[in-house]
């Protein structure tokens, strides 16, 4: 649904972008990251035809956002970080002008009934803008986005300024139009992407330096090498334990309470190390409560990725 194919960026002899391609398929959730300053919201903004690029092609729908700007820019909402709203206006009329603005064809009332029950605004559209908290503002700007029924969203920043209350409720509309649109979601919230996201896209100094899944970046990082291994007994004890099986390339202690130790373990090889500490800790009567596989929590994921880069 989304292509973007070696796309490059020059700001005089600055490089914002550099020669970054990924795609986007059609119902999918793709998070957008990378530090500030890393060519995030270029990106989106070129995606959305906004500003162009110096080099490198976007289509949408396999329409070309500079070639074929006004069919591309039928099928894409876009919702900035700070939303385009006017304070004077209801949310009826703001709605109107933006389906005029988009020249929808969809029938109006019926089409501003169900954008309106999805997003949950139907309470206030006769209110002023300037009078809806900062939650339902943020929700009229989503509603925006969905006129005329297009198939890709892109979000930057959709939860920002939000209490916890209004994140979780604006996290669980996202999910539910991810079961109808392709979505790109920025966010500086490393919990709020892994929660909503099927796919991660990391930016850093205007290079792709990854594209996947969560759980695949975890395994890279970890080599699918790293296991968490509690036992009950001595600490040290368990260590030698540890240690001196010959799978084990090492190992370090996390916790100790209550009578049983936390381990990180790094091993050769996953599956055989399993078994091999299974029976050496079996031999000295050493009841293990626990072993798993070691996951790697997004914000480890995305430091590994940009630290130093």
């Amino acid at each position: 649904m989304i292509n973007v194919k070696n796309l490059t960026k020059k700001y005089g002899s600055s490089l914002a972008l550099d020669n970054v391609s990924f795609s986007v398929k059609k119902g999918e959730i793709a998070g957008f990251l990378g530090p500030n300053g890393a060519g995030k919201t270029t990106t989106m903004n070129i995606i959305t035809g906004y500003i162009s690029s110096t080099s490198g092609t976007v289509t949408i729908d396999g329409f070309d956002i500079l070639d074929q700007p006004t069919e591309a820019k039928k099928r894409i909402g876009y919702l900035p970080e700070v939303p385009p709203l006017y304070p004077d206006m209801t949310v009826n009329e703001y709605l109107d002008f933006i389906y005029e603005l988009k020249r929808a064809t969809q029938k109006k009332e019926a089409h501003f009934k169900e954008i309106c029950e999805l997003t949950g605004i139907s309470s206030v559209r006769g209110r002023l803008i300037r009078n809806l908290s900062k939650g339902y503002r943020q929700r009229v700007g989503i509603a925006q986005t969905l006129v005329g029924n297009p198939p890709v969203l892109i979000l930057d920043e959709p939860t920002v300024g939000l209490d916890p209350k209004q994140i979780i409720e604006v996290r669980s509309l996202i999910k539910k139009l991810g079961q109808k649109h392709t979505v790109i979601l920025s966010s500086h919230i490393l919990s709020e992407v892994q929660a909503i996201c099927d796919r991660i896209i990391v930016l850093n100094n205007g290079k792709l330096v990854a594209d996947s899944t969560s759980q695949s970046l975890s395994d890279r990082l970890t080599d699918g090498n790293s296991l968490i291994i509690k036992a009950v007994g001595n600490a040290s004890e368990i260590q030698s334990v540890l240690n001196s099986v010959k799978t084990v390339k090492r190992c370090s202690k996390l916790s100790e309470q209550g009578g049983i130790s936390e381990f990180s373990v790094t091993v050769f090889s996953s599956e055989s190390a399993r078994q091999d500490i299974f029976f050496a800790m079996a031999a000295k009567k050493i009841p293990i409560v626990e072993m798993r596989q070691r996951e790697y929590s997004l914000e480890d994921i995305f430091m590994s990725l940009v630290d130093n880069k």
